[in-house]
């Protein structure tokens, strides 16, 4: 079901993509815009995992070089099932992960310093066990897809606010209106940016709960979410907001109304979640106390 719905949200965004295009070119502008939509989420596909790599200086670490961190995921993508994924290190104090990658096959999770030197060994254990159910569900590619889109609506959606203000619309019918279109562009810009949210959240709550039933128990995703946020109000990551919705944690803190447009649900909202799942197979990861450093 939920793979349904995203799949429908993305069909919307593509949608909204060719109306813009539309709008703004008549028939011509709607297959420019699909031809960009194509063209944007095939660079995504083969090269976003690389260039979100090297946008945070993460490192490579074999086994030798982090024994705890690399076995860690080597025990839970055996009990996953997935292949192993490239593990990386991020340079810094904050307190944060991720994962990227287009398929299981070709996938990679990163942790910061900061996370392995503050988290027990069953908190950071939840975090990667997160990151690796994102990988199984392929979300990441999905997320990056998302990404794609909006951005490229948003793009049209300014072209089409500066076509309105200076002469309206290339096929444009008798009787349309240059200001209605300019209205249309504006909201399409904010629904694309809703439909982002709505994928990107709904896939935070499943990836949190499939890492509580790879662990075998609720407790160490719940105990890690709280530590993920209360690093990220004393350490702040400095990230893009392209890239925010890849973190298991926003990096980006919002208050008020700007929390309604984070990519991320408030830990809040997670913890209960969690706190009502039934999580009833016992977990054979070795939950050891203690910290990674």
């Amino acid at each position: 079901m939920n793979n349904l719905k995203t799949a429908v949200l993305l069909i919307g965004l593509s949608a909204l993509l060719v109306w813009l295009g539309g709008l703004i070119g008549g028939a011509v502008g709607a297959q420019i815009a699909l031809v960009l939509a194509l063209f944007m989420n095939f660079g995504a596909y083969w090269w976003s995992d690389q260039l979100v790599l090297r946008m945070y200086r993460a490192q490579p670490v074999t086994r030798a070089e982090a024994p705890e961190l690399v076995r860690a995921v080597e025990e839970l993508v055996e009990r996953a099932q997935i292949p192993m994924p490239k593990v990386y290190i991020i340079p810094g104090p904050a307190l944060n992960a991720f994962a990227t990658g287009r398929s299981p096959n070709h996938a990679a999770v990163a942790v910061t310093e900061g996370l392995l030197q503050h988290m027990s060994r069953s908190e950071v254990a939840a975090v990667l066990a997160h990151e690796l159910s994102h990988i199984a569900h392929r979300d990441i590619l999905i997320g990056t897809i998302a990404a794609t889109l909006v951005g490229a609506i948003t793009m049209l959606g300014q072209f089409a606010q500066w076509n309105a203000l200076f002469g309206g619309y290339g096929d444009r019918e008798e009787g349309s209106h240059p200001l209605l279109g300019l209205a249309f562009a504006m909201l399409a810009g904010v629904g694309a940016s809703l439909i982002q949210l709505a994928i990107s959240r709904s896939r935070e709550y499943e990836a949190d709960a499939g890492a509580a039933r790879l662990m075998g128990d609720v407790q160490p995703m719940i105990s890690a979410l709280r530590k993920l946020e209360m690093g990220a109000e004393r350490i702040p990551l400095a990230a893009s907001e392209a890239s925010a919705h890849l973190f298991i944690v926003s990096p980006l803190r919002g208050r008020g109304m700007q929390s309604w447009f984070s990519t991320h649900p408030q830990i809040a909202d997670r913890i209960a979640r969690l706190q009502e799942l039934d999580v009833r197979a016992p977990s054979r990861f070795e939950v050891l106390g203690g910290s990674y450093s």
